[in-house]
């Protein structure tokens, strides 16, 4: 038994703080007593000036690709997250049957995966303990390529009715959501009814509808509205990820796109979305091109890259592309190659090294790293961020993969501070939020999206996943620059009632499960 004492207690509702002692028995809280109460026999964790807290429940992650070889979740400790949410953006490392296409689809993101899983039970059961719990999505293009590969076309009947059923398997072995990524080959090569028809199947088994969609630009609002329809048709719980505008033009327009989800909302719509609190995304380079550049995949790619034509065809799209700014792309990691000295430099810098305009330098980097590129996209507006940040419906989520404190690259601060900042830079330091309200962006919130009702709360016969945060000192360290650096303020961390970080220090104990 363990007694945390001394602290004030978020319970993670979005209520003022209260004093009190939370008793945890085993995995769960047994619990909540009076400041003065103790029992005799309990472990005691010493909260005196800090805050205890549920857990915090990422939404949207990219985990389900690092965490197989980083079950130690270093860098989600030191931020205080109890569970991740996998397989957005239409990317899940699941079904396969095209083991091939699903490897080179998914290269951008790194997987370190020896792939001997076929469907979603196999890789949850692939996975080792890990030190924070984990929840499957399954992604759109992952059941694309399993159906019909990177084919720049609609499906058959019979493709969509694979589709379909790889999505019931899906949810039947303990996926929670369903996923698109309708900027990303192959997702995008989908239309309207074919994501429909899956919104559909998705709603009668239950699962929650995460999107990142099909535009965050000028056709922002038409991406909503894409979105909503969906799930309006369906009856679905819609999840829109990382809601923004991209590009200088388009600032502003997020405004629009909450009084629009408001409205829906209001009309019986079940909608939310989340927010990263940084300015800049970070996504595959090839996200930039058009989306016929992926037709059959990364080796279509190089094929149409090797050809004069083709490539100035690719070339001259993205010189006219609205999302195309080459001193706002920078590389983030590719693999060992003619590039790999370039990471953390822009498009424009390498085109001013090369003596070639940005486009081609894209192009160049593509080639010589077989499309396997990240980047970091200066494209948000702060004023943006903040307006989302203070909407009631916005979760706090990372859209982060990398859970060690150090490695390669030059990767986007999100995956080592998304939730410290929140609290530290716009609770505590602008205002932005109230400290209960931030909280409960990153506990309760999150967790009714996905229908746990015994996570993200302080309450008798709650899971035990417990943060205990210094409010004065939490903060994020890592930048564009120096990314590599843990976030610090966070003491104690509780994972079904074991203590996975003890004085700011991981112990070691990967008491984390696979939720369903």
């Amino acid at each position: 038994m363990i007694a945390i004492t001394g602290g004030l207690v978020l319970d993670g509702t979005g209520t003022e703080p209260v004093a009190a002692t939370v008793v945890v028995d085993g995995d769960r809280i047994a619990d909540v007593l009076p400041p003065t109460s103790q029992p005799a026999d309990a472990e005691v964790i010493d909260a005196a000036g800090n805050i205890v807290a549920p857990g915090f429940i990422d939404l949207h992650s990219h985990a389900d690709f690092s965490v197989r070889t980083s079950p130690g979740a270093t860098t989600q400790l030191h931020q205080g997250v109890t569970t991740l949410v996998t397989g957005n953006c239409g990317w899940s490392p699941f079904p396969i049957t095209d083991l091939e296409s699903m490897r080179t689809g998914t290269a951008f993101l790194d997987p370190q995966h020896d792939w001997s899983w076929r469907d979603t039970g196999e890789f949850a059961a692939s996975l080792e303990p890990a030190a924070v719990n984990v929840a499957l999505q399954v992604g759109h293009s992952a059941l694309r390529i399993a159906a019909m590969g990177n084919a720049e076309r609609a499906p058959s009947p019979d493709e969509l009715r694979t589709m379909q059923d790889l999505l019931r398997i899906a949810a039947e072995q303990g996926a929670v959501g369903f996923s698109t990524g309708l900027i990303y080959a192959p997702g995008a090569y989908a239309e309207s009814s074919e994501v429909a028809a899956l919104v559909a199947t998705a709603a009668d088994c239950g699962l929650l509808y995460s999107t990142h969609i099909r535009n965050e630009g000028a056709g922002l609002l038409s991406a909503l509205d894409e979105a909503m329809t969906a799930a309006r048709a369906a009856g679905a719980r819609l999840e829109v990820s990382h809601l923004k505008a991209v590009g200088e033009r388009n600032h502003g327009l997020v405004s629009t796109a909450l009084e629009r989800l408001d409205q829906a909302r209001a009309d019986g719509l079940d909608v939310t979305w989340d927010v990263y609190p940084y300015t800049a995304s970070s996504t595959t380079l090839t996200a930039r091109l058009p989306t016929w550049a992926m037709d059959g995949g990364t080796q279509g790619l190089l094929a149409r890259l090797a050809d004069r034509t083709e490539r100035e065809r690719i070339a001259a799209a993205l010189r006219t592309g609205d999302l195309f700014d080459p001193d706002a792309v920078v590389i983030a990691s590719v693999p060992p190659g003619r590039y790999e000295d370039c990471r953390g430099l822009s498009l424009a810098e390498i085109a001013r090294r090369d003596e070639v305009d940005a486009a081609e330098a894209a192009l160049r980097v593509l080639e010589h790293h077989r499309a396997a590129v990240s980047v970091v996209n200066h494209a948000m507006s702060e004023d943006d961020l903040v307006t989302v940040l203070q909407h009631p419906c916005t979760s706090v989520a990372s859209d982060g993969w990398i859970l060690d404190a150090t490695g390669p690259g030059h990767p986007h601060p999100r995956n080592f501070g998304t939730f410290p900042r929140v609290l530290g830079r716009y609770a505590r330091d602008l205002g932005v939020l109230s400290l209960p309200e931030a909280i409960h962006r990153m506990t309760s919130l999150p967790a009714s999206r996905l229908g746990f009702s015994d996570r993200g709360v302080i309450k008798p016969g709650a899971v035990a996943d417990l943060v205990v945060l210094d409010p004065s000192r939490v903060a994020d360290r890592s930048t564009y620059d120096d990314p590599w650096q843990l976030s610090v303020g966070i003491e104690h961390l509780l994972v079904g009632g074991q203590q996975v970080l003890t004085d700011s220090v991981p112990t070691g104990k990967r008491p984390g499960r696979v939720l369903s």
